[in-house]
């Protein structure tokens, strides 16, 4: 009897670090909501102001601490923004130096025009390969998942 109660702790024990795993490396990311939010250095008013991001920038978020968000860009560089100046709009950054917006999902379809390093696009869809965006109001397009970073 005592035997089986082990396995079993032994198997619960492995799901929970499994699931707490999983948690910790869930990425969460949000957006600029408003026309636009400064990154700082400690997670109030008076920490020193890093960067000014402008609406629909996409960030991860790191850590919650009170009504702010440690986070990082798709630069890599991180800090700490309000948290009510963030929200769920879904939004994608172009992280090469260009990047074709095109008719459809694959390099067959005509360009519609470019993005440049950046450049935030608001997100439509985000599929395996190929995320679609808005160009303009109304205006889809397609660009390659892998020069862009966000959801």
């Amino acid at each position: 009897m005592l035997g089986w109660c082990r396995i079993l702790l032994r198997r619960v024990a492995a799901v929970v670090a499994c699931a707490t795993v999983g948690a910790a490396c869930a990425q969460t990311l949000v957006s600029v909501k408003t026309g636009f939010a400064n990154l700082r250095s400690a997670p109030d008013r008076s920490g020193q102001m890093l960067w000014r991001f402008d609406r629909g920038y996409p960030l991860e978020v790191l850590e919650r601490r009170g009504g702010w968000l440690r986070v990082r860009d798709f630069e890599g560089e991180q800090g700490w923004i309000a948290a009510g100046v963030t929200g769920p709009a879904r939004h994608h950054v172009v992280r090469s130096r260009t990047a074709k917006l095109r008719a459809g999902p694959g390099d067959d379809h005509p360009v519609l025009g470019s993005a440049v390093y950046g450049q935030v696009l608001p997100t439509e869809f985000r599929g395996e390969s190929w995320v679609r965006v808005r160009m303009a109001p109304g205006q889809p397009a397609w660009v390659a998942r892998d020069l862009v970073w966000g959801w």
